[in-house]
């Protein structure tokens, strides 16, 4: 088997304003968003990965079975590279304006590392690093 692409599925409360939320942070649109889809899909990164965030009535049918609770804990944390500590500190106040949470500012790690997470509207998280070498 050869696998030619992954990309994420995950499930939100409110289509509309994870459109919004992700749109403000520059993630790309996947087409164009159309709320009676039940989806709202962005391209990230220069390799174009997909993120699809479904409505969660959809979601749970799709994977036949109940919807991890954020609160309690998570599912998957994805990692976005930047090009500077000062890119990193973007982000963190970008997220903030667009009304997501950081839960860990941005910081030296491990020396040779300078990151942030941050999580968006439903509890899904995110980081981004830089990696100073």
């Amino acid at each position: 088997m050869k696998t030619k692409l992954v990309w994420a599925n995950l499930s939100v409360k409110d289509l509309e304003q994870t459109h919004v939320f992700y749109t403000k942070l520059g993630f790309r649109p996947n087409g164009e968003f159309s709320k009676e889809n039940g989806l709202a899909s962005f391209l990230v990164g220069q390799d174009d990965f997909v993120v699809h965030f479904f409505e969660e009535k959809r979601f749970k049918w799709s994977i036949d079975g109940e919807i991890a609770d954020l609160d309690q804990g998570n599912e998957v944390m994805f990692t976005l590279s930047a090009d500077s500590k000062e890119e990193v500190d973007e982000w963190a106040e970008a997220v903030k304006k667009a009304g997501g949470t950081v839960f860990s500012e941005p910081q030296a790690i491990m020396e040779k590392w300078y990151g942030c997470g941050f999580a968006d509207l439903d509890g899904h998280k995110w980081n981004v690093f830089y990696n100073g070498k």
